[in-house]
């Protein structure tokens, strides 16, 4: 294959995404901000590190993004030595981070002034997903550069879904995350009552997982957060930052969103704890009844 890539972004979810590119055949350029990681990932997969986004992009037909908020974005493609200033006419950039739909539209816009097009891709499945290679792509953009990124996307990507214009991709995370958060809470609370009833929490979990309460949380959280451990995952402040979008998108379009507000509100409780960087599972350790917290 030895199609020209480009990744930028090597945090927990870009550096195996950007593996799977690499075993799928593609020639991988690689930028971070931090080059040692670069240089990490070239180590363990070849390609190449480049010392600026735009250096990585220089020569892609497609280049992939997965960094931090808003601001790191800006500054990979708009940014001195950002991305759009070297890619190709007709090359496709393709933002896997959660943002605000108002940067998704303005890149996009920005992206067709220079003859190239932006995608805006969140993903969901976590850290795991990336890993193996089996998270889901939303999608915003146009429909001719979804469909022509689609086969790329599949290096990493079990379910991939073109949803609408430029932005809609970050608004169907925004949905991802509103129903996450209030799953969560609804677990710590369900837990917690558990233990203060005097039940077998776990073998609890193991009964109500296969009936109509089962959910990806309880699976994969609900032992973990039994055992108070939170060190792992997706943290607590870009959880915060997710649902901050989605809060200010629903004031907006005068939707409400009463349970997302609360367990914001939560999450902040956690950040108070000292729990910034916990997985949000951590939510269960407000509650802490008989449940241990990080440290104890």
């Amino acid at each position: 294959m030895n199609e020209a890539v480009a990744f930028l972004g090597l945090g927990v979810m870009g550096f195996p995404m950007a593996g799977h590119l690499a075993r799928a055949g593609y020639s991988v350029s690689v930028y971070n901000r931090t080059a040692s990681k670069a240089e990490r990932w070239v180590a363990e997969h070849g390609g190449h590190a480049a010392r600026s986004a735009a250096d990585a992009a220089r020569d892609a037909r497609f280049v992939f993004a997965c960094v931090g908020n808003d601001a790191d974005v800006r500054a990979v493609t708009l940014g001195e030595r950002g991305a759009f200033s070297t890619m190709l006419p007709g090359s496709i950039f393709v933002d896997h981070t959660t943002t605000s739909a108002d940067l998704a539209r303005g890149l996009a816009s920005a992206a067709r002034e220079r003859g190239i097009a932006f995608l805006d891709a969140p993903v969901s499945g976590g850290q795991s997903g990336a890993v193996r290679g089996t998270l889901t792509v939303m999608a915003g953009g146009d429909a001719q550069a979804f469909a022509s990124a689609r086969p790329v996307l599949a290096a990493y990507a079990q379910f991939v879904r073109h949803l609408g214009p430029p932005g809609h991709g970050q608004l169907a995370k925004m949905v991802n995350q509103i129903c996450i958060a209030g799953l969560v809470e609804a677990l710590a609370e369900g837990l917690d009552f558990a233990k203060a009833v005097g039940l077998d929490a776990p073998a609890v979990v193991e009964v109500v997982s296969k009936g109509a309460a089962g959910s990806w949380q309880m699976e994969n959280r609900a032992a973990t957060m039994l055992e108070g451990r939170f060190d792992f995952g997706f943290a607590v402040d870009w959880m915060r930052k997710d649902l901050g979008f989605a809060l200010e998108e629903a004031r907006r379009a005068g939707a409400s969103l009463p349970v997302t507000a609360l367990v914001d509100q939560l999450y902040a409780e956690v950040q108070a704890m000292g729990g910034g960087r916990w997985d949000t599972s951590s939510l269960i350790a407000r509650l802490a009844r008989s449940i241990a917290r990080p440290g104890s």
